[in-house]
Parts: C-alpha cells; structure tokens; sequence
C-alpha cells in the first residue's frame, strides 16, 4: 500500500501557478493549481527542450511552458498537437487542505530524467 507524503498546503499553491517540491534524487515535482482548485502534478520538466514547467502560464487544465510555448495537459502530461511528448505526472491526493504525492513515486519515478544543458557546450581534445 502506498503511503503520502504532505508537500505543501493547497493555499500554498499560487491560483493559476506552481510550487516545486524537491526530490532527493531526480528533477523537482511541479504542484499545479488552476482556478477551479484542482491540484495536479508533474516532472518539472517539458518533453521538448526541458523547460520549468513550474514557470509556465497555467490557464484551464493545461500549462504554457515557459521556453517555446508548448501546451501540456495537466493531468496527462501529454503535449497538445501538433506537438507531440509526454512529461511524467504523479498521483496528487488532497486532505483537508494539505497536498500529498506517493512516497513511492517521489523516490523512483522518473528518477533517470534530466534536464538538457542549454548553450554551448566546450570540449576538451
């Protein structure tokens, strides 16, 4: 049985915005909030360039990554077409106004995933 860790209080996450819960190992959860106080969570991580999707636009169940605009659905991690990728989501469950996420998930999923180095990158010979 899966047990859950508190991140944060709902009213901690910005209406229409995101609030980032660290990990021990792997890229940060992005804890979404939108304006009908859904809670949704995923890899902090765009499937295109690798962009914070914790600093995106969240409008609807969807969010705007911040770098090139790509839409991804909140609650599937999915990109809307014409783009195509998926960002990891994570089981979000709310009690009495706290956020919780698996503890299993927080610990193994998606652990292996990075961010790309943007910018040039210098070689040694």
């Amino acid at each position: 049985m899966s047990e859950w860790k508190p991140v944060c209080r709902v009213d901690d996450i910005p209406v229409l915005g995101a609030r980032r819960v660290s990990r021990d190992t792997g890229l940060d959860v992005a804890v979404f909030r939108n304006d009908q106080g859904e809670v949704f969570a995923l890899l902090d991580r765009c499937p295109h360039k690798g962009g914070p999707l914790s600093q995106g636009i969240v409008f609807g169940n969807r969010v705007a990554c911040p770098l090139h605009n790509w839409t991804i659905g909140l609650a599937d991690g999915q990109a809307q077409a014409p783009d195509e990728g998926c960002t990891p989501r994570f089981a979000v469950r709310v009690d009495d106004g706290v956020v919780c996420l698996r503890t299993d998930e927080l610990a193994g999923h998606a652990t292996d995933l990075t961010r790309p180095v943007a910018g040039p990158v210098c070689r040694k010979a």
